[in-house]
């Protein structure tokens, strides 16, 4: 990173508490374990550190419909089963089920990219980091895929009063949907989808002839990728795409996704990355005066997504950590 970026990170130890299910293979835990690591490697010491205010419903619903957002707060497990009707309506259930401080949760995670991305705006860091986002499956009118609020585009929506143009990058292994279908209309906003496609992966989306539509004809790029892609075809093709993608749109904000079920041995994921290969996309920063509004997203093998996350954040921290962190 430039020498002189000033990082903001955001982090709230009740978001890691919450419980999806014995057999669920989201564990918030994880971002408990990321903070630890980062605490333990002093990065905290070169960041300023944020509690992320809880979003309150009224900003949930710059992008969510006002019902959606009602029943998330008023739902609860031990009422559920007297709301079956709404439940199928909202997509809420196997995926995305019904957990004790749901509502909670997702004001903790939201409020983090909704704070980083002001922060950003006042010109009070260059960087945002906010671990707890990235859960860009989530839909205006339902959960999806472990999500039910889409802070990412909470966070553009923020970015957006003060850059004209803002790019989002998506390096999960699933692909980008949620996001991808609230900027898809709109040329404002150029989407960046690295996943895997085909054989029935989940979402079924992201192939690469969608590409947006009215204004926003060609300002969504879907990059679909095959069962185990190891760190340098996805180096090559990521460095390829990006650089071309910020010479042409030239985005005044980016926000990165940086989902870590693309990781080799994840519980989800089929991708053979390494920590070493992931993190080449946090490279696209250095030299470049692009502020950038950084979030978590998928990853199901927990130990590997802190070790990732906390790399991650060093490098974004011009800190190399030891190589016992990298897989």
């Amino acid at each position: 990173m430039r020498s002189k970026d000033k990082i903001a990170y955001f982090y709230d130890g009740d978001v890691g508490s919450v419980y999806f299910g014995p057999n669920h293979p989201m564990k918030p835990h994880r971002l408990c374990m990321t903070h630890h690591l980062v605490l333990s490697y002093d990065l905290h010491k070169k960041m300023e550190i944020y509690r992320p205010h809880k979003a309150y419903p009224s900003e949930l619903a710059q992008f969510h419909s006002e019902d959606y957002v009602e029943f998330l707060h008023r739902i609860r497990p031990d009422t559920q089963n007297s709301f079956r009707t709404e439940l199928a309506r909202f997509n809420l259930g196997e995926d995305c089920p019904v957990f004790e401080n749901l509502f909670e949760f997702c004001q903790i995670y939201a409020g983090g990219t909704i704070d980083a991305a002001r922060r950003l705006n006042n010109q009070l860091c260059d960087v945002a980091i906010n671990w707890a986002g990235g859960l860009h499956h989530a839909k205006k009118c339902e959960a999806s895929g472990f999500c039910y609020i889409n802070d990412l585009v909470l966070g553009i929506l923020e970015l957006l009063k003060h850059h004209a143009r803002v790019l989002y990058i998506d390096i999960d292994v699933h692909h980008g949907d949620g996001v991808e279908e609230a900027f898809y209309f709109t040329d404002r906003v150029m989407t960046v989808s690295f996943h895997k496609f085909g054989d029935l992966f989940f979402p079924g989306t992201g192939d690469v002839k969608e590409i947006g539509e009215k204004e926003g004809k060609f300002y969504a790029i879907n990059v679909p990728l095959k069962d185990g892609i190891d760190d340098t075809s996805f180096t090559r093709l990521f460095k390829t795409i990006i650089s071309k993608v910020i010479e042409i749109y030239q985005p005044s904000s980016i926000v990165l996704q940086c989902g870590a079920d693309s990781l080799a041995g994840d519980r989800l994921g089929c991708f053979n990355l390494s920590i070493d290969g992931k993190f080449l996309s946090l490279w696209i920063y250095p030299s470049l005066c692009i502020i950038a509004n950084v979030t978590g997203g998928g990853g199901y093998t927990k130990e590997n997504v802190a070790r990732c996350w906390t790399v991650e954040t060093g490098v974004l921290l011009d800190t190399e950590l030891p190589n016992s962190m990298n897989l």
